[in-house]
């Protein structure tokens, strides 16, 4: 009797659920649109970012090229290595 029951239950969930499918393919429809307009805008406020980084560097460079260039000097001449001790008589 417990499988009987538990076959009628399946059968009623199947007709349920083919009872529903056209909704549910037209929420998953529409939740696919969703997700491609919110991507969409995204994509466009990451490109909006970038462009305003790029545009804040380009206006920055003429301080921050020659911070570059006197700290690549300086470390070109700095001594990395562990100094010597002075020679004591």
């Amino acid at each position: 009797m417990k499988t009987f029951l538990k076959v009628l239950l399946l059968a009623a969930l199947l007709i349920v659920a083919i009872k529903l499918s056209p909704v549910i393919f037209v929420g998953a429809i529409l939740g696919l649109i969703a997700a491609a307009v919110l991507g969409a805008v995204g994509l466009s406020l990451v490109a909006a970012l970038m462009a305003i980084a790029l545009a804040l560097a380009v206006a920055l460079s003429p301080i921050w090229i020659p911070v570059l260039a006197v700290m690549g000097l300086i470390s070109l001449f700095k001594k990395t290595g562990p100094t010597s001790a002075p020679l004591t008589a």
